[in-house]
């Protein structure tokens, strides 16, 4: 029997379909995050699909073995050795060679330098300009990673001039959403010039800091801000 017609039929009874959904690159991506995808899996991705006798991660896999599985002699490969591949037609050369461009570039780019947060004057000065001035409650998130580093900047929620409803399954949803978040810091501000926690926010913290707990993810702070003064639940031992 014909070895291709065989290879063939072994690829068409097994689709990237019907495989587990934890082995689908995207589908990994999504459940397990960018970091837990091998190269080829990555370049699968930008492939989109295989042809008839490999999968887009086989595909994939051949393509890397051709250059010793280093990324950086992937990325000076022409667009016509690329498409010496099977399955490689010029518009997914240009997919692999634009992702191999932007990896480059961005080896040469500085790094970011994101805000670090030591105590809630930090913290404070993030997110004041957010919210100090508003006629109405807002609801804020500082995603942190490891080293207490800011990520990103969440809004919550907004409501009226005494209050705004924060949903716990949304907030933490956002928050996963940054890869390798370690801590938050909550805050939200009264326009009415009080600074003292209400009965609710305290019930809310601790909700939060309880679902916090199940996710590991730390609750340093939840400031409460007032034009140009704040309060902080950590300083006032509130946590």
């Amino acid at each position: 029997m014909n070895s291709n017609i065989d290879a063939a039929k072994i690829y068409n009874s097994n689709p990237i379909h019907s495989w587990a959904m934890e082995d689908r690159p995207r589908e990994k991506m999504s459940l397990k995050g960018k970091n837990a995808l091998s190269d080829a899996e990555l370049i699968a991705i930008l492939l989109g699909s295989g042809t008839r006798n490999q999968s887009a991660v086989e595909l994939a896999k051949s393509i890397l073995s051709s250059v010793e599985n280093n990324l950086n002699a992937l990325c000076e490969l022409g667009l016509k050795e690329l498409q010496r591949f099977r399955g490689i037609g010029e518009a997914k050369a240009i997919i692999i060679a634009a992702a191999m461009e932007l990896g480059r570039r961005r080896q040469a780019s500085s790094t970011l330098e994101r805000p670090l947060i030591r105590c809630s004057r930090d913290a404070y000065n993030i997110l004041a300009p957010l919210v100090m001035d508003l006629s109405h409650e807002e609801f804020w998130v500082l995603p942190l990673n490891r080293a207490n580093k800011v990520m990103g900047k969440i809004h919550i929620s907004s409501g009226g001039l005494s209050g705004t409803v924060v949903d716990t399954k949304k907030l933490f949803q956002k928050a996963l959403e940054f890869d390798r978040v370690n801590a938050l810091v909550l805050c939200h501000n009264h326009p009415s010039g009080n600074l003292s926690p209400s009965e609710s926010d305290l019930e809310l913290t601790k909700k939060i800091i309880e679902g916090g707990k199940l996710l590991d993810i730390k609750i340093l702070d939840h400031l409460i801000i007032s034009g140009t003064n704040y309060l902080s639940f950590a300083d006032e031992s509130y946590l």
